[in-house]
């Protein structure tokens, strides 16, 4: 797709967004990706970073408010990102994660950034609930996390466009929720493990 192509080529422009796997690169299985979230920017540069064999089936995980608002970025969002929009609006009669557990049961890979909104740091703040939920229900996926560096001075909270920075996206070792491991545990071990890729 001419778009998608064209999308890829501006960003690694940009800001690089080269990929360094510490984990396994190439494989079938699937997987959640779970990332420290600093820029509008982080969706698209995680995206594009992953080879083209596991990009097809991996979708990323955008809210609804933001990149539905908008002919552009919904096209972008949905045309070519082929991403799973949630609503934030609170409603506790919508639980946002719905959409997640209906994307992983048909088989897709899925991008999250489990701090829930920007923050203008290099490293990731405290996580909410939703992965430990996902990996509570979804076993058998791996739980890859990545770290997003130097987004956060490329394309900050307020910016419109990139400041053209070399940008990498690290890929860590999959870890997976343990037997016994309570919620809080598992979300500090996971913010950790994307903590232990800044270095």
């Amino acid at each position: 797709m001419l778009a998608r192509e064209f999308l890829i080529g501006l960003v690694r422009l940009l800001v690089g967004a080269s990929p360094r796997w510490v984990g396994p690169q190439t494989t079938d299985v699937q997987r959640i990706y779970f990332a420290n979230h600093s820029s509008h920017i982080d969706t698209v540069a995680l995206w594009s970073a992953l080879p083209p064999s596991l990009r097809v089936k991996t979708r990323p995980v955008a809210a609804a408010d933001y990149w539905g608002n908008g002919r552009l970025k919904r096209y972008v969002a949905l045309g070519i990102l082929n991403a799973v929009l949630i609503n934030r609006d609170g409603d506790p009669s919508n639980d946002p994660l719905t959409p997640l557990c209906t994307a992983l049961e048909n088989g897709d890979s899925l991008i999250i950034f489990p701090e829930g909104t920007r923050r203008d740091q290099a490293l990731p703040g405290d996580f909410k609930s939703g992965l430990f939920h996902l990996a509570t229900r979804f076993p058998s996926v791996e739980l890859i996390p990545v770290y997003l560096d130097n987004l956060h001075r490329s394309m900050p909270k307020g910016s419109f466009f990139p400041v053209p920075l070399v940008c990498t996206v690290r890929f860590g070792n999959p870890i997976s929720l343990a037997g016994n491991e309570d919620k809080r545990s598992f979300l500090a071990r996971a913010r950790d493990a994307v903590i232990g890729l800044s270095k």
